[in-house]
């Protein structure tokens, strides 16, 4: 066995290149598959781990805190449906402005709870930023106001924020200690209770009945349960996880398939050696473990710093990307160790078989092994294309790949590979940006703002009507048009699920809502429904259903299908919305304006807030965190593929280089120059990159269109087709010349290197 060892220390020692190549390759390798397997496992129910983490609340309740008092409160806990609980704690809806930010200003309503600190037998406050409030005057957030910005509220002293903290379960927006919520006068008292049975809404609800069983009948303001805020998140994140799903499968297969290249490649390319070794008296088996030490001893080190740094890479972009669930999302333990022990194992097995192969190898052919003359099919295509009017370095370098076709498949496969994953990256970023785009909470037509009026529902003080205050905002100048949005709660007759209604006085088209199939609504016995409920209710276009509330019905009709929404909502006409409300004032969520170009969104939310206070901004149309995700996640895929991809192609050119030194003397001793070799070695890599491109191309938009659809049944919506055409000149440009461009990057420096050997020293190791 010492026999066996100092032979691989010494050929390590001599091949320094290749084991460099070797380890980097396995590095980055590793780093892929550690960062995609994390991406896997983390994209896996994360609404449910960082729920479990965090100890979230199954059941939020507001009561009225001058029907019930502390104690009665505290009493719930001691129910049999309850596990655990938290509180009571005081709360307050305040509407803020702030003079830090003042295209804020009039649009900030926080739901601020007095809690001490942000720990707890139930929902445990994630601190992501600053401190925890402890005196007077301070605030924590959950929101995007900076860490010192000031807060003020009619009748009340400032307060300065001093840190953001994030709640699972969305119990509130913004806390601060017992004694400052005193201060801010608090109109009820939260409860937070996590359930022995909590599955299913109906075990909620018996929940809530059986925690509140005790109490005044109208002391209870509202509740939510933490299934709504599943659901809501999940509506969220249903374009990222399927985003990661996907990146993470391919940066797997992309990753094993180039370590097999390149280890199987530097097993075949050493015969010589090997026959050197059998010659001098080693066994096969020696040998074979000699290759085996050989290619270990770099691909363990590699994968080691590998996996390290592919968990140091997911930390940060898995955080970013579940940044609304809180926390610091990590990927467990048990990862690091499978690609610690399994890239090795992968590298072994792909390094075995061709060494195997040395059983059937005699010495003497062994030794010959990249020096013999390869005729036949070799000499014809050289032939071929020395009769053309190419430089002589040119078709030389295009004739080079048949001389070893085994290997240049290998080569040209990776090439393949990489081609495939930054065209299919593309496509997929192109596609959920897109879809993002096609959000309407995203989405922004010329200039957008969207204003809400009153707190939490109610209608604003001033007793304007809804059109009274449409008129309003249409009086303002650069009101270019504007669009009232309101819904209510109702059931479809024979079914018992909670339907949402959502109405628009104005056309809905200018919102950013994608048609998938089918047309907007033109009369009030008409409907669109969203891709999530059509499926989740067993719908298609043209089924009637009766919507009833409030005592009336209304017959409509499905006629169209849009990409977005929930799976429990409709879109319909305001006539539908308001012959479902006779006797009640309309409910308005929002009212959409749109803006002159240019025109100054804060000073309009401000001019219109001192027409009517109870009017303020509400939600901001961005693409921008969203598209900063998908962008991060596709450019690192690209590139640690792309470079393993040129590590492949640089390793070929090295073996090729070492097995044709014979034949690079000859060339340099009848007048080649530097130049004309590098070019030779070049031109050889190049052309395989650029079929590799050719490939890779048509393989990158296949798998987008395989891929596209299977992410959208995942999240049960239908895509249109401009969702999966967005494949254009320019677009096909940068993957088509990327195989080219790679495998010329990784041919070059090898390449320089062959180019300025000695001729003497090529023919005195001959």
């Amino acid at each position: 066995m010492s026999a066996v060892w100092t032979v691989t220390r010494a050929t390590l020692r001599r091949r320094k290149a290749q084991a460099l190549v070797i380890g980097l390759v396995l590095t980055i390798s590793s780093a892929t598959v550690a960062l995609a397997a994390g991406l896997l496992v983390a994209s896996s129910a994360p609404f449910e781990h960082a729920f479990a983490q965090q100890n979230g609340a199954h059941l939020t309740v507001n009561f009225d805190g001058t029907k019930v008092t502390d104690t009665e409160l505290a009493a719930t806990a001691q129910n049999p449906a309850v596990t655990a609980a938290a509180g009571p704690y005081a709360e307050a809806a305040l509407n803020f402005s702030t003079p830090d930010m003042p295209e804020l200003s009039a649009a900030l309503h926080l739901v601020v709870v007095g809690r001490a600190t942000p720990d707890g037998a139930v929902d445990r406050l994630t601190l992501d930023d600053g401190r925890w409030a402890n005196g007077p005057g301070e605030i924590v957030v959950d929101g995007p106001l900076a860490l010192g910005t000031t807060l003020n509220a009619p009748g009340l002293a400032p307060l300065t924020v001093v840190g953001h903290a994030t709640s699972v379960t969305e119990s509130a927006n913004a806390w601060v200690t017992p004694e400052q919520m005193a201060a801010l006068h608090p109109t009820g008292t939260e409860m937070l209770y996590r359930l022995r049975d909590a599955a299913t809404s109906d075990q909620v609800s018996a929940g809530l009945r059986a925690t509140t069983s005790g109490l005044p009948g109208d002391a209870v303001l509202g509740s939510q349960s933490y299934l709504a805020v599943r659901d809501s998140v999940q509506g969220r994140l249903t374009a990222f996880v399927p985003f990661l799903v996907a990146f993470g499968v391919l940066g797997l297969v992309v990753g094993i398939m180039i370590v097999i290249n390149v280890v199987s490649g530097a097993v075949v390319s050493g015969f010589r050696h090997i026959g050197v070794l059998r010659g001098l008296g080693f066994t096969t088996t020696q040998v074979v473990a000699i290759y085996l030490l050989m290619i270990s001893v770099p691909a363990v080190i590699g994968s080691v710093v590998g996996t390290i740094a592919g968990g140091a890479l997911s930390a940060p972009l898995l955080t970013s990307a579940f940044a609304s669930l809180g926390g610091t999302v990590t990927t467990p333990p048990w990862i690091e160790f499978v690609t610690v022990v399994g890239m090795p194992a992968i590298v072994g097995v792909a390094a075995i078989v061709p060494a195997l192969r040395t059983r059937r190898v005699s010495t003497v052919e062994a030794l010959s092994a990249g020096s013999a003359p390869r005729r036949g099919r070799v000499s014809t295509v050289q032939r071929r294309l020395s009769g053309t009017r190419l430089r002589r370095s040119v078709s030389l370098g295009l004739g080079l790949p048949f001389v070893r076709p085994g290997r240049s498949l290998l080569t040209m496969a990776s090439v393949v590979l990489g081609v495939t994953a930054v065209t299919f990256a593309i496509g997929l970023t192109s596609s959920l940006t897109r879809f993002q785009a096609a959000d309407p909470q995203h989405h922004v037509e010329g200039t957008q703002v969207t204003v809400v009026a009153g707190v939490d529902g109610r209608p604003p003080a001033s007793g304007r009507t809804d059109e009274q205050i449409e008129s309003l905002l249409r009086s303002l100048p650069h009101t270019r048009q504007v669009i009232t949005e309101g819904s209510i709660a109702l059931n479809t007759v024979g079914d018992t699920r909670r339907v949402i209604l959502d109405a628009f006085r104005g056309p809905p088209s200018l919102l950013g809502y994608q048609i998938v199939q089918g047309r907007w609504y033109t009369s009030p016995q008409e409907v669109v429904i969203s891709s999530r409920f059509l499926h989740e209710h067993q719908m298609k276009l043209g089924d009637s259903a009766v919507l009833a509330a409030n005592g009336e019905q209304r017959r409509v009709v499905v006629v169209g299908e849009v990409m977005t929404g929930g799976a429990d909502e409709i879109y319909g006409d305001w006539a539908t919305l308001r012959a479902l409300t006779p006797a009640t004032a309309v409910p308005v969520d929002a009212y959409h304006v749109f803006l002159v170009d240019g025109t100054d969104i804060a000073a309009y939310v401000n001019e219109a807030h001192a027409l009517d206070p109870d009017l303020r901004r509400g939600y901001t149309p961005s693409t921008g965190s969203f598209n900063a995700i998908v962008i991060g996640f596709a450019a690192l895929f690209t590139l640690l593929l792309s470079v393993v991809t040129a590590l492949g192609v640089f390793n070929t050119v090295i073996l090729d280089t070492r097995e044709r030194r014979r034949d690079l003397g000859m060339l340099k001793s009848i007048g080649m120059t530097p130049g004309q070799v590098t070019t030779m070695m070049v031109t050889s890599m190049a052309a395989l990159g650029f079929l590799g491109g050719l490939l890779g191309v048509p393989l990158g938009i296949v798998t987008h269109r395989l891929v596209m659809p299977l992410v959208s049944q995942a999240g049960h919506i239908d895509v249109p087709p401009s969702l999966m055409d967005v494949w254009g000149v320019p677009t096909l440009a940068l993957p088509a010349l990327a195989g080219t461009a790679i495998a010329a990057l990784g041919a070059f420096l090898p390449a320089r290197r062959a180019a300025y050997l000695s001729i003497a020293e090529v023919l005195h190791g001959e």
